[in-house]
């Protein structure tokens, strides 16, 4: 087993990386307090899809806390959440993580039993059938079932009706050509009604390898120790690594891509997508953080004060930029909702507002501000287990090294104006953006 060690800004001892024969990785980082947290990072999301099982990784997800061989569904939830820990799991287009936070316990026996579970779920999840429910014809079927197949086919019938979805599944999807990326994570109805027991079960022996996991424990414990029970516990039982896929990173558009719809909506909205640079290209990357925090981050960005505040009318209910790191390239979002009757005067004054990036140069202050507030986000993430363990399984997941966070108080300190004059120049043209804008269906 190999070790290494990286300096974690803002904690107290190095974090400590253990890599197994079998690719399998082990984080243990230090944090003082009651509080330890556990999770497993996979290196799977929506970004391993294909068009006939979209929607499998969180289907997935939701499966994995449905009994093993040695425990029912619901034992995992139900003895960890009376010892008062959170359990839950996210997936992302990356990514799908499984985490516990809870007190440590006495002689760190809560820590040790959660380390157990945690283990036997991740690697021995059985996916009943009676808890998926049989596949059915979605168009000639009512049902009235329970199972876990209809739970995330309402999950998806309710966020398809909400307006912020469908504008950012709009534009998502045409900001690429070829590439996984531009597909929902949570998948289709249709999928997810006829996808087999089968299917779910070759998806999670295909992914669910020991190269493609990362199990971290944050918290105040005896490393030694705990080591061994991750060792212990994570018996793969010679499970093979299967080769990952590679997915070529898709182009910009090179003309502005325009696409409107209509909804059953009150407000209209607008959102502006660029594809930006890979997550681990950290100096592109915290630029773009940079730009986001003085372009739309909150009321003094330019965005808010320029098109709420200073306006003679109301035309904005709200407006604000975002920033998204992912393993095969970064975007980049405007997004606003305003006044259905006045659509091109708030597309006009989003785009002269967007113009002034390349007109009007940051200013110092501005790029001060931004790197305080940058800091300050930064050393947040490294007052909470959670938020360590967060941190640590997005590093080494979707930027594929936790090395780089190194360096990452060095970059930010060392960005200039000019660096981020050259990042915008080079990834926020607007020929580059694809814009969506969702309007009433009365106008």
């Amino acid at each position: 087993m190999e070790k290494s060690l990286v300096k974690y800004p803002y904690l107290t001892q190095d974090v400590e990386i253990y890599t197994r024969a079998n690719g399998h990785k082990i984080v243990l980082a230090h944090k003082e307090g009651v509080l330890v947290n556990i999770s497993t990072w996979v290196k799977t999301g929506s970004i391993n899809e294909t068009d006939e099982n979209n929607g499998v990784s969180h289907f997935l997800e939701h499966l994995m806390f449905k009994g093993t061989t040695k425990h029912q569904a619901g034992y995992f939830d139900k003895t960890l959440e009376a010892k008062g820990a959170i359990v839950n799991a996210a997936t992302w287009k990356d990514y799908t993580f499984y985490y516990i936070t809870l007190p440590r316990g006495e002689n760190w026996s809560n820590l040790h039993l959660a380390i157990e579970l945690h283990a036997d779920m991740m690697l021995d999840p059985i996916l009943p059938e009676e808890e998926i429910g049989a596949p059915f014809n979605l168009k000639n079927s009512e049902y009235k079932d329970k199972r876990e197949r209809h739970v995330v086919i309402e999950e998806i019938r309710m966020r398809k009706d909400q307006s912020w979805t469908k504008i950012y599944n709009t534009c998502n999807y045409n900001m690429y050509s070829q590439h996984p990326y531009k597909r929902d994570v949570i998948g289709t109805p249709e999928i997810i009604s006829r996808i087999t027991r089968k299917d779910i079960m070759n998806y999670y022996q295909t992914y669910y390898t020991p190269e493609n996991m990362t199990t971290i424990v944050v918290g105040d414990f005896n490393h030694e120790e705990i080591l061994k029970k991750v060792e212990q516990e994570f018996d793969f039982k010679g499970r093979e690594n299967t080769p990952n896929k590679e997915n070529k990173p898709d182009t910009p558009v090179t003309c502005t891509k325009y696409i409107e719809q209509t909804s059953n909506v009150n407000t209209s909205y607008a959102m502006l997508g660029w594809l930006g640079p890979k997550a681990n290209n950290l100096k592109d990357t915290i630029c773009l953080d940079l730009i986001n925090i003085i372009l739309g981050d909150g009321t003094s960005s330019r965005l808010y004060k320029n098109l709420v505040e200073k306006q003679p009318q109301a035309i904005f209910n709200m407006i604000n930029s975002e920033h998204y790191q992912f393993k095969d390239g970064d975007n980049f979002f405007i997004q606003a909702n305003f006044k259905p009757k006045s659509k091109e005067q708030a597309l006009n004054l989003i785009k002269q507002e967007h113009m002034k990036l390349f007109t009007e140069r940051i200013s110092e202050d501005e790029l001060m501000k931004a790197k305080k507030k940058t800091k300050s986000k930064f050393a947040y993430s490294a007052e909470t287990v959670s938020e360590i363990g967060e941190n640590i399984g997005y590093y080494i997941t979707v930027c594929g090294d936790l090395k780089i966070i190194e360096q990452y108080l060095n970059y930010l300190d060392e960005i200039t104006t000019a660096d981020i004059e050259k990042t915008i120049r080079k990834y926020l043209n607007i020929n580059n953006a694809v814009i969506t804008v969702l309007v009433p269906e009365n106008e």
